[in-house]
């Protein structure tokens, strides 16, 4: 009698469990079929033709360079592309990223144009890129062109390193098409012997990028005019005061 409780009890664990089975493939049979005629509505609605192009898997930092890791070949709607899509690894592999590309982006080639092209270096000045992030960079404000000021600040003390410095490009200057336009990194033009304590300084410290305004250039620019004429004049005064 215990014998046939332990068949029957195996019986229905058995029923049950192909029951179950059943019910999972069900449901994956189901969402496919919703995912398939989502596609199909898309496809409709936005065009039939599916390209290979290249995807990135996670999100790709600017300044870094794209491994068969950061990117998958998937089939997009033609329609839906952005400018210039990779379609071939070979268009993305090695290259390193001029701007941030997010996870699930259709990677483009703008991604990796050439910055030094771009780049309008004054004589006797030095480029060079630093990081940066949005809350250091007046809030994403900073555009190419500007004179900006820069900070180093640590733990316990902040230090202006740097003093109405050109500001070449930024990060979102090259990530125009891109759902997000977050400053990443600032380049600059220095002169040469900046460059070692701004490169150390992004390092070791945070940098701060600050706009003065016009009427506080002019105000620094009077009172260094002011106190200069009047050492003159007090040099002027002295040389009478001998002379005489």
């Amino acid at each position: 009698m215990a014998l046939s409780k332990n068949k029957r009890t195996n019986i229905i664990c058995i029923v049950a469990g192909v029951v179950c089975a059943i019910c999972v493939f069900l449901y994956t049979q189901t969402v496919r079929s919703s995912a398939e005629a989502s596609r199909m509505e898309a496809m409709s609605r936005y065009g039939g033709e599916q390209i290979e192009v290249c995807v990135a898997k996670r999100d790709i930092a600017a300044g870094e360079t794209v491994d068969s890791s950061c990117f998958e070949i998937k089939m997009w709607l033609a329609d839906l592309l952005p400018q210039n899509a990779a379609r071939t690894g070979n268009e993305v592999l090695g290259k390193q990223a001029t701007s941030s590309i997010l996870s699930g982006e259709v990677i483009s080639t703008k991604r990796f144009q050439d910055l030094a092209v771009s780049l309008e270096v004054p004589a006797g000045l030095s480029a060079v890129s630093v990081p940066a992030k949005d809350v250091s960079a007046v809030g994403g404000a900073l555009k190419a062109g500007m004179h900006i000021d820069v900070y180093a600040t640590g733990n316990t003390s902040t230090t202006l390193i740097a003093h109405n410095v050109l500001l070449l490009a930024t990060s979102s200057s090259f990530n125009e098409n891109s759902s997000s336009s977050s400053v990443t990194w600032v380049t600059l033009a220095v002169s040469p012997d900046k460059v070692q304590e701004l490169v150390a300084a992004s390092q070791t410290t945070t940098l701060y990028f600050v706009l003065p305004s016009e009427d506080m250039k002019q105000d620094s620019n009077g009172v260094n005019s002011s106190k200069e004429g009047t050492k003159s004049s007090s040099g002027a005064s002295e040389k009478e005061k001998n002379h005489e």
